[in-house]
């Protein structure tokens, strides 16, 4: 495709060379850039793109995009590579992919899932539930990229960049995917990610507390409005009434098609009678005057939330009562609540609590039926919202009978600093803790310590 229909719909403030070249592939990352590329130098947080500019064009770039502070004529671009001014680069970066792939989101259902607990959980529910009624369906999300159960790819981000999002999304096109169901973070909607895309259905899992930092959200406000926005990209919205974020969602989007799930407030979709074990949760769905009963084989309170909000979505493409029972009963996602097999007879279950809620939820979900004691053998992220450390560090020492701190991802912080941070909840409920901050000798403590009849719970990190 020639540059200059790669540029449709994008406005050039100043560009240097010939828009008439040719450009078979897009990427804001000089060392994955290939022959014909054109490579969008995005001046970040961290890094500034236009430093790799000669990377990008020794690699194989024809063509650069750089944003509206970037003077030109400063650069030394060679005369046959085409260099392009734009402003707000991320969403022109969005718009040059859907352009050079020709809006692959076109051509079949895309399912967007949002909300700050369950969003992986809930896209992998409702791609079972969806494949049991024979559709083909292709899923995009924080731990891999599937078409139906054969993995494509593992991923490290929640959502991928607007150029990888697109070239897989046409890949999913030309393999006959019938649905595919994208997991969207709020950094995703702030960094322009899924610009372009047209959603059919958007599910809003739930709000709480996350991602408030200088380099995310500036407060809750923000962080709701950057997910309420991947809603008003879809006609129909599924949403949790019972939430108080989410419930806002019927006067703010009064217009689209809603369709709610809940367990307290009046819902389309309701959760009754739940009976929760360590293996699983059985309850009974609640809808059309009728009922059907449900089991999930993860265990936890808010993963008939998740169930609900995958039962309703999958309902907009008529799956019977049995394709909803059979796709649900034995749904398996990696680190979500998932119990670890071992040869020392210890049950260990690893999961991505990274809040205050998650936590709370996870350690109320196991502490009924542990025979022994709860061991929480955790810490948080680095360069993240402090403020939530000794918050959680509260909610461990309160729940569980010991706590572990060691190291989750310290970034540039220092992780004793981030571990005393947490060890300022703790101290006031009066549990026994230790501090061990390297993470392979904490996850070893805890071992050491564990009897029979003890949990051993690790949130966090998940399927990291």
């Amino acid at each position: 495709m020639k540059l200059k229909e790669v540029l449709k719909d994008i406005e050039i403030l100043d560009s240097k060379g010939n828009l008439e070249i040719e450009v078979t592939n897009i990427t804001s990352d000089s060392r994955n850039i290939e022959a014909y590329g054109l490579f969008v130098a995005i001046i970040g947080y961290v890094l500034d793109g236009t430093k790799f500019i000669p990377d990008a064009i020794k690699n194989g770039a024809t063509a650069i995009m750089v944003d509206e502070t970037v003077d030109i004529s400063t650069l030394d671009i060679p005369e046959n590579v085409c260099i392009v001014k734009v402003e707000n680069i991320r969403h022109n970066l969005a718009i040059a992919s859907c352009n050079l792939y020709n809006y692959p989101s076109k051509e079949l259902k895309l399912i967007g899932v949002t909300g700050t607990k369950g969003k992986t959980t809930s896209t992998y529910m409702i791609k079972s539930i969806l494949q049991q009624q024979g559709l083909k369906v292709g899923l995009i999300g924080s731990i891999a990229i599937y078409i139906n159960d054969e993995k494509q790819e593992e991923m490290d981000r929640t959502s991928a960049e607007s150029y990888k999002l697109q070239k897989v999304l046409r890949s999913m096109v030309e393999q006959n995917v019938d649905v595919v169901v994208l997991e969207v973070s709020s950094q995703a909607m702030k960094l322009e990610r899924v610009t372009g895309c047209e959603f059919d259905a958007v599910l809003f899992t739930n709000l709480s507390e996350d991602h408030i930092s200088p380099n995310e959200h500036k407060d809750m406000e923000d962080y709701f409005n950057a997910k309420l926005s991947l809603a008003k990209m879809a006609p129909i919205v599924v949403y949790n009434p019972d939430n108080e974020y989410t419930a806002r969602i019927p006067k703010l989007l009064s217009e689209k098609t809603l369709i709610s799930f809940g367990m307290k407030n009046k819902a389309d979709f309701m959760g009754k009678d739940l009976i929760l074990s360590n293996s699983g949760v059985d309850f009974t769905l609640a809808r059309n005057n009728t009922t059907l009963p449900i089991h999930i084989s993860i265990p936890g309170e808010y993963m008939v939330y998740n169930a609900l909000g995958a039962i309703a979505m999958a309902s907009m493409f008529n799956v019977t009562d049995a394709q909803i029972q059979n796709g649900l009963k034995d749904v398996r996602v990696f680190g979500r609540s998932e119990l670890v097999p071992n040869k020392l007879g210890l049950t260990i279950l690893i999961d991505y609590a990274h809040t205050p809620a998650s936590l709370e939820s996870i350690l109320e979900t196991v502490k009924p039926y542990t025979k022994g004691r709860v061991i929480c053998t955790w810490g948080v992220g680095g360069d993240r919202d402090s403020k939530k450390r000794p918050i959680m560090g509260e909610i461990s020492g309160r729940l569980a009978d010991f706590t572990v701190l060691m190291s989750d991802q310290v970034r540039t912080e220092d992780p004793l600093q981030i571990l005393k941070d947490i060890e300022k909840g703790i101290i006031p409920t009066g549990k026994p803790y230790k501090i061990v901050v390297d993470r392979t000798e904490g996850i070893k403590y805890a071992i050491s310590i564990a009897q029979k009849g003890d949990i051993i719970v690790i949130p966090g990190l998940g399927h990291d």
